[in-house]
């Protein structure tokens, strides 16, 4: 089989291979827009071998793969730097390395959704980005409320609350950033209600998502975000490494007998993880066990770091739901408490 290592950028990439004849490493640099690549890839015999590390969406460059009848495959760009050697780095070494790694069978390959997955995340994506310009919308509102000595919190997005917003007697320009204001609110408002209905029809379309959803604080949007994020639950032995993925385990830099830990990694999906943080706050105010380990902890911490440990709690919580099959009921009963709602000792190695 014909193996190729491929630095892909934006605008072009640097593809290494090895001559059959002589056996010879060969780079070329292709360009994109002219076609360049298109062609080096068209005349190139099917079934080759080519390796990325992961980067931007590239969906483009998939297909053309799959047109020409050649197999891709993606690296963990991390794992993939961690093994280079040398100090310097260019494209033509980096094309290089991934050539090496494949060619030896050390090509640190990663779970890759299919397309249609990737599209429903697109949809989480573009319905995050709506949310979080709502907010920002409406902290500025709330602002000008308050410049004015009007502080109803939630209330002032109620209809009376609107229209003492409204009311308010503002400077000219003032009054025209509250009209353009409010005006983008109500269009951004509209733009998620629909998003939110197909959100809800893709979670009901998937039993997995279903099961998350019997959980306190799991609504279509979460469970949605983590079945589409961690994809086969198989693919992690234990929930550790769930919560290594999802990067809310801690970094840590022990030596010598001792042990530092510190913050959380956020090597994973940002996401999930703004996502999981915001179920496990309601979750805490649903769960009894929830709530008393979040209150104990920020009486000992603050309540960020509660936060993030409920989350963490949540997110073993939800993976064991769709590694055991059973819902949040179930594993209650399972476990005995809500608290322990993990897999026995014996198939876990400590509960988080």
């Amino acid at each position: 089989m014909n193996i190729m290592g491929c630095d892909l950028h934006t605008r072009y990439q640097v593809v290494a291979w090895i001559e059959e004849e002589t056996g010879e490493i060969k780079t070329r640099r292709l360009e994109h827009e002219n076609g360049e690549a298109r062609a080096f890839y068209t005349g190139w015999p099917r079934g080759a071998r080519v390796g990325i590390e992961a980067t931007f969406p590239a969906l483009w460059f998939e297909r053309l793969l799959a047109e020409c009848g050649h197999e891709l495959w993606v690296g963990d760009a991390a794992q993939i730097r961690a093994q280079v050697v040398r100090q310097q780095k260019t494209d033509t070494r980096d094309a290089e390395h991934m050539l090496d790694l494949l060619r030896t069978d050390r090509f640190p390959r990663i779970w890759v959704p299919s397309l249609a997955e990737r599209d429903v995340r697109q949809l989480l994506v573009h319905r995050m980005k709506l949310v979080r310009t709502r907010t920002m919308m409406k902290n500025q509102l709330h602002a000008l409320a308050m410049s004015q000595g009007v502080c109803r919190k939630s209330k002032l997005w109620s209809v009376k609350g609107r229209a003492e917003l409204e009311g308010l007697a503002l400077l000219p320009w003032t009054s025209r950033r509250r009209k353009e204001l409010l005006q983008l609110l109500d269009q951004v408002e509209a733009a998620i209600r629909p998003l939110d209905e197909a959100v809800a029809q893709e979670a009901q379309a998937r039993a997995e998502a279903v099961r998350l959803m019997t959980h306190p604080g799991v609504g279509p949007v979460v469970s949605l975000a983590y079945v589409l994020t961690v994809g086969r639950v198989e693919r992690f032995p234990n929930s550790r490494k769930l919560v290594s993925y999802l990067g809310l385990n801690p970094r840590e830099h022990s030596s010598g007998g001792r042990q530092r830990l510190g913050a959380i990694s956020k090597q994973g999906n940002s996401m999930m993880r703004w996502l999981l943080v915001e179920a496990a706050q309601t979750a805490a105010r649903l769960d009894p066990e929830l709530r008393r380990a979040y209150l104990r902890l920020k009486f000992r911490r603050v309540s960020g770091v509660a936060k993030v440990a409920i989350a963490r709690r949540l997110a073993v919580r939800l993976y064991w739901m769709l590694r055991a099959r059973v819902d949040y009921a179930q594993l209650v009963r399972m476990s005995g408490s809500p608290s322990s709602a993990v897999v026995p000792p014996q198939q876990e190695g400590s509960r988080v």
